[in-house]
């Protein structure tokens, strides 16, 4: 006779299970390690087929042409709203230094404007308030705003020469694999069958087939947390690590959009960067990508030479 045991169904790592509070999220920026600015704002474009050829050394298909699944990003440019800064992790002030009429209207910001002229004495870090400029883009107006932190021997400086400018993709891209930060797609309220995977009973089985044979014991008289049950599922926040860079670049150079535009999306306008493999979300997705946490070597062996993006 077979082993009655068997694996639960679905992950406890990411619990619990309810929507996000935010589509973009704030970042525990401590492990994250780079130069300059450590992240940028960027939407999700869709996913497509890239013809690349393989540079990896050792591979099979070395200096071979290859297909592989590509997903596609815009990154309009950004802008500094406001600089923190911190003392023992707390913030201790926030200089606002953004001038910009449209942004007021769009996200209420208040009206006193303060300058950099009123730095406090004593701090030990400084972080900087961005928002996006999606109205480059075709897919909205109304910008992402998030706090990104900064790498850098002197960060005052480094925020100076950015105050008042737009910051471009090619300010931040300095890395041959990316993390991606965001919320992925909505499915509403869902059964445990799809949320958990768990097996359909026999068609004759009492109280129902799409749902689990037992919510637990009689003690502990209550239902534990580990049970399958319905409820929320998608709009999490996921991380997608270790994503291979393909190509960058502004859509003025070389032109990657389709004839008839991307499915739910339209025409690139701005810069874009090509990553291997999927994203989390939909099209027109705020994302953010930022310098590998912990960098594989598996990933950084993987070389590929751009060579065009096929659509349907």
């Amino acid at each position: 006779m077979s082993k009655l045991s068997r694996p639960r169904s679905g992950s406890l790592q990411f619990y619990p299970r309810k929507r996000a509070a935010k589509v973009l999220h704030s970042v525990n920026w401590a492990p994250v390690k780079g130069e300059g600015i450590l992240g940028f704002i960027v939407y999700k474009v869709g996913m497509a087929t890239a013809i690349v050829r393989d540079q990896a050394e050792k591979s099979m298909s070395y200096k071979k042409q290859i297909a592989i699944p590509v997903t596609v990003l815009e990154a309009p440019n950004m802008k500094i709203y406001s600089v923190r800064f911190y003392k023992n992790n707390r913030i201790i002030k926030e200089l606002a230094v953004s001038n910009d009429k449209e942004l007021k209207r769009k996200l209420r910001a208040p009206k006193q404007q303060k300058s950099l002229s009123e730095i406090p004495q004593d701090y030990d870090d400084i972080k900087i308030i961005v928002y996006s400029i999606p109205k480059q883009t075709t897919i909205k107006k109304t910008p992402d705003i998030l706090e990104i932190a900064i790498s850098s021997e002197s960060k005052l400086d480094f925020v100076k020469e950015f105050i008042g400018k737009e910051i471009s993709l090619s300010d931040f891209l300095k890395y041959k694999i990316l993390d991606i930060r965001g919320v992925t797609i909505g499915k509403g309220f869902q059964g445990p069958v799809k949320r958990f995977g768990i097996t359909l009973k026999q068609h004759k089985s009492e109280k129902g087939i799409r749902r689990p044979g037992s919510l637990g014991p009689w003690h502990p008289a209550r239902v534990t947390f580990r049970t399958p049950m319905a409820g929320q599922l998608g709009f999490f926040s996921r991380i997608t690590y270790n994503s291979n860079l393909i190509a960058s670049g502004k859509i003025s150079e070389k032109n990657i959009n389709p004839p008839t535009g991307f499915k739910n999306y339209g025409n690139i306008k701005t810069s874009y960067l090509i990553v291997k493999g999927s994203v989390q979300g939909p099209a027109k997705r705020p994302l953010l990508i930022t310098p590998p946490f912990r960098p594989s070597k598996t990933q950084l062996k993987k070389k590929y030479e751009f060579v065009e993006v096929l659509t349907k």
